[in-house]
């Protein structure tokens, strides 16, 4: 049964000792989420929903500044 890279580098002693940060699509979305900030591009839709998001959570979004 083959072992992943992680797995080998850890049996034979080559284990990091930081860990690397995640760069996973789940990782960087909830990032994106806890930070959320005015869009760059998008249908006009996700601009009414925007603007209504911001209305209503003021707290929750960054300033563009």
């Amino acid at each position: 049964m083959p072992i992943s890279p992680q797995e080998f580098l850890r049996k034979y002693g080559f284990e990091d000792d930081q860990e690397e940060r995640d760069h996973s699509l789940r990782r960087n979305a909830l990032e994106h989420a806890r930070h959320l900030k005015r869009p760059h591009a998008g249908t006009p839709h996700d601009w009414e929903e925007w603007e209504r998001f911001r209305r209503e959570h003021p707290d929750e979004v960054e300033d563009d500044d």
